[in-house]
């Protein structure tokens, strides 16, 4: 099937492609290799919204019951379809604040799980949210933006909800945003599970919008310069990592790579070599404007490679990612590959400001509360500390109950309390008071800090751990592939050896039987040479008999000797009887 782009601006001139072309053969890509580096703030955003959506799911399938609540038995048993990345029953009692576990009445009854009164809160919030037109909107614009980028206007329903977390859609789309637009897109095809063949519904472009085929980077250019005809202008943010080393080379690369023409990614670029820097930028704008389309401004990995290969362009968003760490970065935490785009973040938040977002961003707020008990704790404090502390709610203000502190000033802060705790205890005079709140806060937010910190170490350790298995692994694979290849080469060569010598002895026994074939042959040859040889000898003796006789004859016949008639009939016999006979014959004519 012949894929092609549909261009809002009309297809290039012959001069354009002509130029295009020329340049393809002078730029190829940048050659050795490019180290990554960790990006630990946005290693940091991906790992905190590792539980995010498994818990969202959960919370969706508990909402779903007629009950309001759901055995754990059964969410173990969906635990694949609700994407649970550890033990269901692990990952609810990690958020005592988002499910409650309980047994109902009865015994030998499972334990059952249901949501608290805040998140039916903050998911009554979230769905008035979905329900506004700003947010179904920008969901549907969203969707048109997707379909645009493919080549043949269509994308299968079934990718976009691999998508539709990270678009930002709500789970019943296809009823609730796709009838609204009539004019934006349709679903073509139906669903069909009873035939085993799955999702074949398509959702289709229906009507091309030129102000929504516009990508981010001539949305930008066009504020600063008003003139977009210019495309040499426009060029990628990039942003390194700490820590990255940029050699000359690539640098040089860089360079030159950013003064190629942009091309929009909604526009036709089929003329473009695959394995030329045109087509690679071509391939970053497509990748940069999916990426920024996305409420997360991220998404795993085998998204992204998912839409590629529906897009055909697979290969090409592989070497894109691989070669470009300005502008995206592969995090390989939260258990899986995640694609970050890095101009969306700064100090590890979304730049860009959406109501979803902020909604998850509650969401977040809430999974990392823990409620305290309503009782009074009472502890030993000094006076200093509690000049510390009055200075310290100067400072913080309002928001600090929420957690707005900074954790590095907060891990700073704590310890110095702790110090000066230590220093004053023999000094001044211990006395028992009410706890503030907002120490309950602080204590909170340091053991956040350093369970954070903890899961980092423990991240890295497995990591460490997974890298050695995998090493271990391939070596295990790389030895055992070496050993089959070392046994097929022996094979081979016993193979080899014995179809030599087979070969030879059959040469052998085809070498005697030919040359016994030959020994009778000639054998036969001089017996019946020999044969021929004596019936020979034996007919030349046979005619010098008759030759002396018939001499004897004549030798008679001129004597006048007449003889027997019974001598003319007999056959010549044996010369010795005929010469006995004759001389016998003679003498008795003699006396006569």
């Amino acid at each position: 099937m012949f894929l092609f782009f549909r261009s809002y601006s009309g297809p290039l001139s012959r001069t354009q492609q002509q130029l295009h072309i020329s340049q393809i053969h002078l730029r190829t890509y940048v050659d050795g290799t490019i180290n990554w580096v960790r990006d630990r703030g946005l290693d940091h955003a991906v790992e905190r919204e590792k539980n995010l959506l498994p818990v969202m799911n959960i919370k969706d399938f508990i909402k779903s019951e007629p009950s309001k609540s759901v055995p754990v038995s059964i969410i173990t048993q969906k635990r694949e379809i609700l994407r649970i990345p550890m033990r269901p029953i692990d990952l609810i009692r990690k958020y005592p604040s988002i499910f409650e576990e309980f047994l109902p009445g009865g015994i030998g009854v499972q334990p059952h799980v249901k949501l608290t009164s805040k998140v039916l809160e903050l998911d009554a919030e979230e769905q008035l949210t979905y329900q506004t037109s700003t947010c179904r909107q920008q969901a549907a614009d969203r969707l048109l933006k997707l379909l645009m980028l493919s080549r043949v206007h269509k994308v299968p329903v079934s990718i976009i909800d691999q998508l539709k977390w990270d678009l930002g859609l709500p789970k019943d789309f296809v009823q609730s945003i796709v009838p609204e637009f009539p004019d934006y897109f349709k679903v073509v095809g139906r669903q069909n599970f009873a035939s085993g063949s799955g999702d074949m519904r398509v959702l289709e472009l229906v009507c091309w919008n030129n102000e929504l085929a516009t990508s981010v980077l001539e949305k930008m250019a066009a504020k600063v310069k008003h003139d977009t005809s210019k495309r040499m202008d426009i060029t990628f943010p990039m942003k390194y990592s700490n820590g990255f080393e940029m050699d000359k080379k690539f640098k040089k690369w860089v360079d030159e790579w950013q003064k190629l023409p942009y091309i929009s990614p909604y526009e036709n670029a089929s003329h473009l070599s695959p394995n030329s820097d045109e087509s690679d930028k071509w391939t970053v704008a497509i990748l940069h404007e999916l990426l920024h389309m996305l409420v997360t401004k991220k998404t795993e990995k085998e998204n992204i490679l998912c839409i590629g290969e529906y897009f055909g362009l697979r290969s090409r968003f592989k070497r894109a990612l691989l070669h470009h760490p300005g502008i995206f970065y592969i995090s390989s935490k939260a258990g899986t590959y995640t694609v970050v785009l890095k101009e969306g973040y700064k100090r590890g938040s979304v730049v860009e400001s959406n109501p979803l977002m902020n909604i998850r961003n509650k969401y977040l707020h809430l999974m990392n509360t823990v409620e305290e008990d309503s009782k009074t704790t009472t502890k030993h404090i000094s006076t200093r500390q509690q000049k510390q502390e009055q200075k310290q709610e100067q400072k913080e203000g309002s928001d600090d109950a929420f957690g707005v502190q900074n954790e590095a000033e907060l891990l700073n802060s704590s310890d110095d309390e702790d110090e000066d705790e230590d220093e004053d205890e023999n000094t001044s005079s211990p006395h028992t008071v009410r706890a503030d709140p907002r120490d309950n806060v602080r204590a909170d937010l340091r053991d956040n800090v350093r369970a954070d910190r903890r899961d980092h170490v423990c991240a890295d350790r497995r990591d460490h751990v997974r890298a050695d298995r995998r090493d271990h692994v391939r070596a295990d694979r790389r030895d055992q592939v070496r050993a089959d290849r070392r046994d097929q080469v022996r094979a081979d060569r016993r193979d080899h050896d014995r179809a030599d010598r087979r070969d030879h002895d059959r040469a052998d026994r085809r070498d005697h039987v030919r040359a016994d074939r030959r020994d009778h042959v000639r054998a036969d040859r001089r017996e019946h040479v020999r044969a021929d040889r004596r019936d020979h000898v034996r007919a030349d003796r046979r005619d010098n008999v008759s030759e002396r006789h018939f001499n004897l004859k004549e030798n008679a016949t001129r004597s006048r000797v007449t003889l027997p008639k019974r001598m003319n009939a007999e056959r010549p016999r044996d010369v010795t009887r005929e010469r006995t006979g004759m001389s016998k014959r003679h003498s008795v004519r003699t006396e006569v």
